[in-house]
């Protein structure tokens, strides 16, 4: 359920443009995830991708550490026979394991610690971008349980499977070098850099033609999840659409002219 009135927010929600600011707002617990940040989080992540004014998504911390992982006194006694259910009426599972994926881009930026369910938050967003001292782990297995969001699926297929297999099942942390080396970030930036950077990259995306962005990221996405055959047979179709629309006149115009486009979205 939402959180209660008074209680102080787990996540910021601020609009920058077309870009959604997403900022995890738990410092003093290192970001630990109880129930209320998540759900706010998924909340936030709905806002993004019903609003059509919102073309992309920039999910960052506040404070030292972009999360420590989940907080288990909090979320432990919630597992029932089901599993979690963690997404409310009106929120997007951010780290699309159920039900409707997210179509906007998200760009993340990660400080500090970045533990568990952090680093399936990027495995679930398009870009990320580090700040040079973050430490990742996927720890779970130190606490007798497995990672459920999503890392046993995609940190083999991101990063390749033994170097998966070597975080996943030692619970080591590894440091931002090997996470850009092994794929799993994009950029490794100075510590305290990494805000500006992923909003610099979020807003990039933003200028784009919006309804090319989705359809870009709809066709990546659907090659993952049914095959490269399903996501070919769609190219064309996905194409004639495109070129009909008003941005595809827009960006024609601006090649012709030598200028810069300026996007509306239709």
């Amino acid at each position: 359920m939402p959180p209660a009135s008074d209680a102080p927010p787990r996540v910021t929600v601020e609009r920058e443009g077309h870009v959604l600011l997403i900022g995890l707002n738990r410092p003093e617990k290192r970001n630990a995830a109880d129930l209320q940040l998540i759900t706010e989080l998924a909340l936030a992540y709905g806002t993004l991708h019903r609003d059509p004014g919102l073309r992309v998504g920039f999910l960052f911390a506040h404070g030292e550490h972009f999360t420590a992982g989940l907080d288990l006194a909090d979320i432990a006694p919630r597992i029932g026979p089901r599993g979690l259910e963690l997404v409310p009426e009106g929120g997007i599972d951010p780290w699309g394991l159920t039900g409707e994926r997210q179509r906007k881009p998200v760009v993340i930026a990660v400080q500090g610690s970045c533990l568990t369910l952090g680093i399936e938050l990027i495995l679930a967003c398009e870009i990320a971008v580090a700040s040079n001292s973050t430490r990742f782990g996927q720890i779970e297995v130190s606490r007798g349980i497995l990672p459920f969001g999503g890392a046993t699926l995609r940190l083999p297929r991101a990063i390749g499977w033994g170097n998966a297999m070597r975080w996943m099942l030692t619970g080591d942390t590894f440091d931002a070098a090997e996470a850009h080396r092994s794929g799993l970030v994009q950029e490794v930036v100075a510590d305290g850099a990494q805000y500006t950077r992923g909003l610099a990259i979020a807003q990039r995306i933003a200028a784009q033609a919006p309804l090319a962005v989705q359809a870009t990221l709809a066709s990546a996405q659907l090659a993952v999840a049914e095959g490269d055959v399903a996501a070919a047979a769609a190219l064309q179709s996905t194409l004639v659409a495109l070129i009909a629309s008003e941005d595809a006149a827009i960006g024609m115009n601006a090649f012709l002219n030598r200028q810069s486009a300026t996007f509306i979205g239709r």
